[in-house]
Formats: C-alpha cells, sequence, structure tokens
C-alpha cells in the first residue's frame, strides 16, 4: 500500500516536471553575419517606404564684401573696375571671383540704436531729432527696412521692421533717457535676433547706425563677442559718438574699434552741427559702395576666422572693409 503511494507521487512528479520544460521558450539561433554583409538595426524595416531619408548639408564657401573707396580727401571713388583691386582671404588670392559690382542702390536693412542712459542727456533731443531726420533722408519706402532700439540698461525695440518713414520717427520720438548702460548687448542683440533674421528676397546691405558714448557698465556680452556676431551677421556698423570730454575715453576706442572691424566709420562730432554731418556722410557712404562675391582658396568649414584684406592699385586710395568673417563649422 505504502508502495503504490509512493509510486504515484513519483509519476505525478515526472508529469509536472514535462510540463514545466514543454512551456520554455526555445532559445533563437545567433546567426554569423557572412563576409561582407552589415548587421541591421532592431528597428529596421525592409519596406523602402519607412526607411529614413539621409541628411545632406551642403557646404557653402562663396564670401559677399560689401566695401568703400575714398581718395586721400575722403571723397569717394565710385567708378573702379575690378581688375583695380586685389584681395587677400586669409592670405591667400580668391580661387575664383563670382561677382564685382558697385552696390550704389542695394536694399538697405538699418538698424537705428539710440544709447538712452543718463550719461548722454546733454544732447539727447537733438540728436533724436538728427536720427529722426535721417532715416527720412535714407529710408525709401518701397525698398529699404528700417527698426529703432533705445537702450540703457536693457534695449526696447520702440519701432520694429518697416518702411513706413512715420512710424520710424515716432519710434525715435517715444525714446526717453533711463539709467545704466548695455551697449554691447544691444548690439549683439540688434545683429543676431534682428538683421541676421530679417527675411529678404535678394541681395541686402544690412547696418547700424549707433548713437553713443561708448561707455558700457551694464553689458553681459563682452566687446569682442558683440563685434563678432556683427562680423557673423554681415552687418556693417556706423558709430557717432556722444561724448563732451575734450580727452580720449576708452568708449571712443570701443566706438572706433567696433566701426572698423565691421568696415564703417567711427565719427566724434565736436560740436551738434556736427551730428547732421555725421548722419549726411553715412548716407552718402551707403549708396556709394562696392560688392565683391568671391571662392576663397584652401577654404575648410571649421569655424575659424578668416581675414580679408583688399587693396587697390593706387595708393592714393583707401578701402574700407570687415575686417574678415567666421566659416560655419561643419
Amino acid at each position: 500500500m505504502i508502495l503504490n503511494k509512493y509510486l504515484f507521487l513519483l509519476i505525478v512528479m515526472c508529469i509536472v516536471a514535462t510540463m514545466a520544460m514543454a512551456q520554455q521558450p526555445t532559445p533563437a539561433p545567433t546567426a554569423t553575419p557572412s563576409a561582407g554583409s552589415q548587421q541591421q538595426p532592431d528597428n529596421a524595416n525592409s519596406d523602402s517606404k519607412n526607411q529614413k531619408i539621409p541628411t545632406v548639408r551642403v557646404r557653402t564657401d562663396e564670401v559677399n564684401v560689401v566695401f568703400t573707396v575714398v581718395d586721400k580727401d575722403g571723397r569717394f571713388v565710385r567708378d573702379l573696375k575690378q581688375d583695380q583691386f586685389r584681395i587677400l582671404d586669409n592670405k591667400l588670392p580668391p580661387r575664383q571671383t563670382m561677382n564685382f559690382a558697385a552696390q550704389t542702390d542695394l536694399p538697405l536693412h538699418v538698424g537705428l540704436l539710440i544709447d538712452a542712459s543718463n550719461s548722454i542727456r546733454d544732447r539727447f533731443q537733438f540728436e533724436k531729432e538728427a536720427a529722426s531726420e535721417f532715416l527720412y533722408e535714407i529710408i525709401r519706402p518701397k525698398a529699404d527696412k528700417a527698426f529703432v532700439l533705445a537702450f540703457d540698461e536693457t534695449w526696447d525695440v520702440t519701432q520694429d521692421f518697416t518702411g513706413d518713414i512715420d512710424k520710424l520717427r515716432t519710434g525715435v520720438k517715444v525714446i526717453k533717457a533711463g539709467g545704466g548702460t548695455a551697449m554691447w548687448d544691444s548690439v549683439y542683440f540688434a545683429c543676431r535676433d534682428k538683421l541676421m533674421k530679417e527675411p529678404s528676397s535678394g541681395a541686402v546691405r544690412r547696418a547700424i547706425i549707433l548713437i553713443s558714448d561708448g561707455e558700457d557698465n551694464l553689458s553681459r556680452v563682452y566687446r569682442d563677442e558683440a563685434i563678432d556676431m556683427a562680423q557673423r551677421a554681415g552687418v556693417i556698423v556706423y558709430t557717432i559718438s556722444t561724448s563732451l570730454v575734450e580727452k580720449h575715453t576708452k568708449g571712443d576706442d570701443d566706438l572706433r574699434k567696433l566701426a572698423d572691424a565691421t568696415g564703417g566709420r567711427a565719427f566724434f562730432p565736436e560740436k551738434l552741427d556736427d551730428v547732421v554731418a555725421a548722419f549726411s556722410d553715412i548716407q552718402e557712404e551707403l549708396r556709394s559702395q562696392y560688392m565683391i562675391s568671391y571662392r576663397p582658396d584652401q577654404f575648410v568649414a571649421n569655424g575659424q576666422f578668416r581675414p580679408i584684406q583688399i587693396m587697390t592699385a593706387s595708393k592714393k586710395y583707401k578701402v574700407r572693409a570687415k575686417k574678415g568673417y567666421y566659416v560655419s563649422k561643419q
């Protein structure tokens, strides 16, 4: 009797063990790729319509430079030909010149940046009136656009891009004098977020007219960062100093460096009437420039700065152009 019980239990245990083994999954065989074959990722789909389209990156190495030529008396020279210029890009002649022209009628995208800090109160109203008149003279409503930006401890776009002269003049009129000065922040913002991003249907000339004493005490952006951004955006910067100090100041140096690095000019009016003359000179220069586009030699998309030199065959002429440009990094 006891033997029959043990036999029964043994049979039951064997049946349970057999059922458990039958429920275990059978491991899949490991495939060994043959020579020259390529393993596919787990989510690969053999249906070609579900496969990802590869991203194609196209590198552009065409450089556009706007520049001005003046004689020894500072008069603009507008009738020079391509063969009267020599260009060095990163100390090498261009591999190929694509286009050359006197761009007197190129559409303008202009940013008027007005220092509204306490340091410029003495000339503030007169400079606003001169700036308003400048916009009236330079902006062609159907071809050009401008915006007005005031800055003290921060910036304020009092009038966004428009060709409407009345709106622009109102944008200048409403500016009120404030507190500290964040000039470099304002230049950086104007280049990166306004002039660089404003759409255009063709080639345009981007410029900033900066009215300030150059004394910055609140910016988070450094001077060199603002200059770099202006160069990246292809913006020519003209500066008009509001300083009433007779001696040379650090602000004067900074305004000159900003203008020189971008191919513009720095103006230091000694009296109020000189401010009007500075605006007049800027207006004439913006309509008296050359443009050349070329492909540089030994171009590498490495994010580095490439210096530019433009020279004329005659030593009696002087060329004003940006000092160089940054290539995109790929």
